[in-house]
C-alpha cells in the first residue's frame, strides 16, 4: 500500500512496529520508548482517529494552537498525556502547565523560574526536559551543552523542580545519531533516565541510542497541513 494512502490505524501500526523493531536490535524491551504522536496543525477530527485506535500520547507545537483543541479532547477521551515540544515564551508558562502534562523546551532560567511560579500557583506538576542545542544553532532553542551542567543545577537545587530528561533536535545536514549519542552520554552523567530524540526521519536511529520517547508526525498522521495563525 502506497504511503500516500494510508490510514492512520495503519501508519500507527508501522511506526510502533518500527520502534518494537530498532529496540529489539539493541536488545531493549517495546514499552522502553514512547511514541509521542505529534499532532501539531492537524484538527481535531484526524487527532480523534488516532484517539480512537487508542493512543493516548500527542505533542503539540503552539500553545494557543493546542488550547483550541485539546481541552473538549481530553474532556471525552481518559489517559491523554499531551507533551509541548515547541518553544515556549514566558508568559504564556501558566497556560501550559494548565493543559500540557510534559514541556520538553525548557532552555533557560527565566522559562524555569515561570514554570515553578505557575507550578506553584496551580497546584499542578508537569514533567519537565531539558532542550540541549547539541548542534550550537544560533536559530533554534536549547540550553548550549557546556551550559547544561549548571542550568540543571539551578533547576534542581535552587529552584527545586524536578527535572525528567533531555530533549534534542539534531541540525538536518548532519548525522543524527552523533547528537543521539551526545546526548545520551549527557543524560547518564547526570543521572536523567529519560531522553526524547527521534524524529519522524530518524526515530529508528534514536531508538538505537537510548530515546524513551521519539516524536513522530508526519510518519502517523501524513502531510502536515499548513499552520493557520
Amino acid at each position: 500500500m502506497g504511503e500516500e494512502l494510508k490510514n492512520i490505524k495503519d501508519r500507527l501500526r508501522d511506526v510502533l512496529s518500527s520502534i518494537k523493531s530498532s529496540l529489539k536490535k539493541v536488545s531493549r524491551k517495546s514499552s522502553d520508548c514512547c511514541l509521542v504522536a505529534v499532532s501539531k496543525t492537524h484538527p481535531t477530527s484526524v487527532i480523534k482517529e488516532a484517539l480512537e485506535c487508542g493512543h493516548r500520547v500527542f505533542g503539540e507545537n503552539r500553545v494557543q494552537e493546542a488550547q483550541d483543541k485539546w481541552p473538549d479532547l481530553k474532556s471525552q477521551y481518559e489517559n491523554v498525556e499531551l507533551h509541548l515540544i515547541g518553544s515556549l515564551q514566558t508568559n504564556k508558562a501558566g497556560d501550559a502547565v494548565g493543559l500540557f502534562d510534559v514541556i520538553e523546551t525548557l532552555d533557560r532560567p527565566k522559562l524555569a523560574r515561570a514554570l515553578k511560579a505557575a507550578m506553584d500557583k496551580s497546584h499542578k506538576e508537569v514533567k519537565l526536559f531539558i532542550q540541549v542545542n547539541t548542534g550550537g544553532e544560533g536559530q533554534k532553542g536549547g540550553i548550549a551543552p557546556k551550559e547544561l551542567e549548571g542550568f540543571l543545577s539551578y533547576c534542581q537545587n535552587d529552584l527545586e523542580l524536578s527535572i525528567e530528561g533531555l530533549m534534542c533536535i539534531p541540525p538536518v545536514d548532519e548525522e543524527p545519531s552523533v547528537h543521539f549519542a551526545l546526548l545520551h552520554k549527557f543524560a547518564k552523567r547526570h543521572g536523567l533516565h529519560s531522553l526524547s530524540m527521534g524524529m519522524s526521519g530518524d526515530y529508528e536511529v534514536a531508538c538505537q541510542f537510548g530515546a524513551t520517547h521519539v516524536r513522530v508526525g508526519t510518519g502517523v498522521f501524513g502531510k502536515r497541513p499548513p499552520f493557520k495563525p
